[in-house]
């Protein structure tokens, strides 16, 4: 499963939002039987690092893009991951 781009227009932003819509793929992956979510976010993205980290993801790996620009500029990914509880 994958989902690209979640994004909340600028002037609904602080509505909450982007938590449902959050949380609503945790759940939809949680009830296809998926074992973890895992996301990539630039380092500039400050506002969905602080989403992600307050929906329980935890970062899991960082690396500068393998590219020219992203070793000049520095230009850093963070790799998020949630774990999603086993079904008994």
């Amino acid at each position: 499963l994958a989902l690209k781009r979640m994004s909340v227009r600028k002037d609904y932003r602080g509505l909450g939002i982007a938590t449902a819509l959050g949380r609503t793929a945790l759940a939809f992956a949680r009830q296809r039987g998926c074992r973890a979510v895992v996301l990539n976010t630039l380092m500039v993205q400050h506002e969905a690092r602080a989403l992600y980290e307050r929906l329980g993801f935890r970062r899991h790996r960082r690396y500068v893009l393998p590219t020219a620009y992203g070793r000049l500029a520095n230009c850093t990914v963070t790799i998020y991951r949630y774990d999603l509880p086993a079904d008994p």
